[in-house]
């Protein structure tokens, strides 16, 4: 596949970036390369390669969702959350409402 200065120009001007000749000239070269990379990784065989979705084995450390039993920082303390607030609605913080 190659790469034309109309389809640069045509390019630039769905991406919306104005580009003057000499701009459009010099990406022409640089696309074809670009291009001609991505050709050349084609032609690797992955036939027995399995999907990955990176390079080392990764797995998650979950931990259980429990509530700590530290009464420090247990749950249940809601009411004096909230009492620090400025404004509290239904249990909730109240914030001002902001609209643009």
């Amino acid at each position: 596949m190659s790469v034309t200065r109309e389809d640069v120009a045509k390019i630039a001007a769905l991406a919306r970036i104005r580009m003057d000749e000499g701009e459009l000239d010099r990406m022409v070269p640089e696309l074809n390369g670009i291009l001609a990379w991505v050709e050349q990784l084609d032609e690797v065989d992955t036939g027995d390669i399995q999907p990955m979705t990176a390079v080392i084995e990764n797995h998650l450390r979950l931990r259980d969702d429990v509530v700590d039993a530290d009464p420090l920082t247990a749950g249940g303390k809601r009411d004096a959350v909230l009492a620090n607030a400025p404004a509290a609605e239904h249990g909730f913080f109240g914030v001002p409402k902001v609209i643009e």
